[in-house]
C-alpha cells in the first residue's frame, strides 16, 4: 500500500492516541484492583481483558502501517551533491564475504564522504573489535610441568583424593581462582616436593664434603669424621621436602587472602558504578555485565564471570547464584554483597539504594584502611632507620673491640667487612619481602 506522507503520519498519529489513551484506561483500572475499593473485581478485569485486546488490535495496525508504508518522495542524500566517486573494496575483500559493521550498514557515507578523524576512528574500532575477538578465541592450556605431573601421579593423586578428600585444600583452589584441578594440583605437589627432595640429596652431598668459611677461600674441603658430618647434615634432606609440602598446601590459602584483599580495594568504586548503573532500572544480571565490559576491575571481573556462568551456563536462576557465589568467592565483602543483593531481589527492595547504602559504607571502610596504613608505614620507616643504620654500626663497633682486645669471638677484617655486607643485604631483603606482604594486605 502507497500512503501520502500526510495521510502516512496522521495514521500513524492517531493509532498512538488510542494505544496511550487505552493505556491510561487500564493502569486506572489496575489501580483500583490495588487499592481494594472496587465493588466488583471481575467486572474491572473484564474490562482490563477487552481494553488489552483493543490495545493489541490498534498496535497490529500501527506495525502494518508501517511496514507497508512506502515514502512517495524520499529525501536526498546530501552525500549525492559531491562529485568524488566513492572508491570501490578491494576484490580480496569481497571475495572474503566480510563487510565492516559501518561499510555494510552506511554504504554512501563510507569513503570520500568522511572526514579524515572519522576514518581514523573507523579503522581504531576495527582493530579494537578485532582484537578483542581474538582474546575471546584464546584457549589457556596447561603448562608442560603440570601434563607431566598428571602423567606421573595422576593415578596416585586420585588415590590419595579418596583417602584424605582434601576438602579445605579444594576449596582454597576454588576462592583463589587458580586454574587447577584438584588432582592436577595434588600431582604438581607430589612432582614438586619429588624435584626439592633431589635438590635436597645434593645439598647435603655438597655439605658433607665441603665448609663454608668466612676468609677467602669461602669453599674448602671438610675435616675430620664422615659419620660425624653425615649426622650434622642428615637434617637438610628432611626439612627442605616437608618445607615445600607445607608451601605448596598452604600457597592456595594464601593466594585466597591476598585476591581478597585486591577484591575489597576494588568493590568500593565498583559498587558505586553498580548503584549508577542501576539507577536505570536495567536487568540485575546486565549490571555485572556491564561491570564485566568496562575491563577497570580485574580481579571483581572473574568473580563476576563465575557468577554470570552460573546463570547462562548452569541454568541458575539469579538469586541461586547470587547465593551459590557467596561460597566461592574469596572475599567476606563481596559474599556480603551477594548475599545481600540476594535478600533485596528476593524481598522486592529498591536495588539503587541498597547499592547507594553500600557503597557510601564500603568508601567509608576504605578511606579508613587507608589511613591506617599510611600511619602503619611511618612506624616501618621508624624501625627501618633502626634496624638497617643504627645497629650495623654499632655490630661493627663491637666486633673491632673484640677483634683488639682479644676478648670474644676475634675475627679479621676481612670477615668483619663480609657479616656486615651480607647482614645488610639480608635485613634489607627481608624488609622489602616484608612491605610487599603487608602492601598487598592493606
Amino acid at each position: 500500500m502507497i500512503y501520502k506522507s500526510g495521510d502516512f503520519f496522521l495514521g500513524l498519529k492517531n493509532g498512538i492516541s488510542k494505544e496511550i489513551k487505552i493505556a491510561r484506561e487500564i493502569n486506572a483500572l489496575s489501580k483500583e484492583i490495588l487499592k481494594g475499593d472496587s465493588e466488583d473485581d471481575k467486572s474491572v478485569k473484564e474490562q482490563i481483558k477487552i481494553l488489552k485486546k483493543e490495545f493489541k488490535k490498534i498496535g497490529d495496525e500501527v506495525l502494518n502501517l508501517l511496514v507497508g508504508a512506502e515514502i512517495a518522495n524520499p529525501l536526498k542524500s546530501p552525500v549525492k551533491m559531491q562529485t568524488a566517486k566513492i572508491p570501490e573494496k578491494p576484490e580480496t575483500e569481497s571475495a572474503s564475504g566480510k563487510e565492516g559493521f559501518f561499510e555494510k550498514f552506511f554504504p554512501k557515507f563510507y569513503g570520500d564522504g568522511l572526514s579524515e578523524i572519522e576514518k581514523g576512528t573507523l579503522k581504531r574500532i576495527k582493530k579494537t573489535e578485532k582484537a578483542e575477538e581474538i582474546a575471546r578465541k584464546k584457549i589457556k592450556k596447561p603448562s608442560g610441568y603440570v601434563r607431566t605431573a598428571n602423567r606421573l601421579f595422576s593415578d596416585y593423586s586420585s588415590e590419595l583424593i579418596k583417602k584424605w578428600k582434601f576438602t579445605e585444600l579444594h576449596e582454597y583452589l576454588t576462592k583463589a581462582n587458580l586454574s587447577f584441578l584438584l588432582k592436577s594440583y595434588v600431582s604438581v605437589t607430589i612432582l614438586t616436593t619429588a624435584i626439592s627432595f633431589a635438590v635436597s640429596i645434593l645439598i647435603f652431598i655438597f655439605f658433607l664434603f665441603f665448609n663454608f668459611g668466612s676468609e677467602l677461600p669461602i669453599i674448602t674441603l671438610a675435616k675430620g669424621n664422615i659419620w660425624i658430618r653425615i649426622l650434622e647434615t642428615f637434617w637438610i634432606m628432611l626439612v627442605v621436602p616437608l618445607a615445600t609440602i607445607l608451601f605448596m598446601y598452604s600457597y592456595p590459602s594464601l593466594e585466597k587472602d591476598s585476591l581478597g584483599r585486591k577484591i575489597d580495594q576494588e568493590l568500593p568504586f565498583a559498587t558505586i558504578n553498580m548503584a549508577a548503573i542501576s539507577g536505570s532500572m536495567i536487568d540485575p544480571t546486565k549490571i555485572f555485565s556491564i561491570i564485566i565490559t568496562t575491563r577497570e576491575y580485574p580481579n571483581l571481573e572473574k568473580e563476576f564471570t563465575k557468577l554470570i556462568n552460573n546463570i547462562n551456563v548452569l541454568g541458575y536462576d539469579f538469586v541461586t547464584a547470587l547465593r551459590n557465589s557467596t561460597f566461592t568467592t574469596s572475599s567476606k565483602k563481596l559474599s556480603e554483597l551477594f548475599n545481600g543483593l540476594a535478600t533485596t531481589i528476593s524481598s522486592g527492595g529498591d536495588l539503587p539504594k541498597f547499592f547507594n547504602e553500600r557503597a557510601d559504607t564500603m568508601l567509608f571502610e576504605y578511606n579508613l584502611e587507608k589511613e591506617k596504613a599510611t600511619k602503619t608505614a611511618e612506624t616501618f620507616m621508624d624501625i627501618y632507620i633502626s634496624v638497617v643504620i643504627a645497629a650495623p654500626m654499632i655490630l661493627m663497633l663491637l666486633l673491632m673491640m673484640m677483634r683488639i682486645s682479644g676478648l670474644g669471638l676475634a675475627l679479621s677484617a676481612s670477615a668483619i667487612t663480609l657479616i656486615m655486607v651480607l647482614s645488610v643485604t639480608m635485613v634489607n631483603i627481608g624488609f622489602l619481602v616484608f612491605l610487599n606482604i603487608k602492601q598487598s594486605n592493606m
